[in-house]
């Protein structure tokens, strides 16, 4: 299970996916494929989860990773690139960004 912390001393990956709602379920199949196949077994991979906004025209991908270069390798894994070309094909844009956790909220606090 994905957990955000602020103790992280990884990498964390926000990407976004501009879709439509009649790609947002081919966009879907490929991500989680792709994560299932290939991402997961990937070294230095800690975990992530996939998200679809309400109007089917937006997908986000959250991922954590050991460190930037783990993250980066898997980018140019030959059958990533592959699945990624195809992904990127069936999208309007598609931004990842880098991030690093700086705080948490709970019910109780933060931390």
């Amino acid at each position: 299970m994905t957990r955000i912390d602020k103790e992280f001393s990884g990498q964390t990956v926000i990407c976004t996916f501009e879709v439509t709602p009649g790609t947002a379920h081919d966009v879907l199949d490929a991500l989680n494929d792709a994560y299932d196949q290939v991402i997961r077994h990937q070294p230095g991979y800690v975990s992530g989860a996939v998200h679809l906004n309400d109007a089917q025209t937006r997908i986000c991908t959250y991922s954590q990773w050991r460190d930037r270069r783990d993250y980066q390798a898997m980018l140019r894994h030959p059958e990533m690139r592959s699945r990624n070309r195809a992904i990127h094909g069936m999208c309007r844009h598609f931004e990842p960004v880098m991030y690093e956790v700086v705080d948490t909220w709970q019910v109780h606090g933060h931390g």
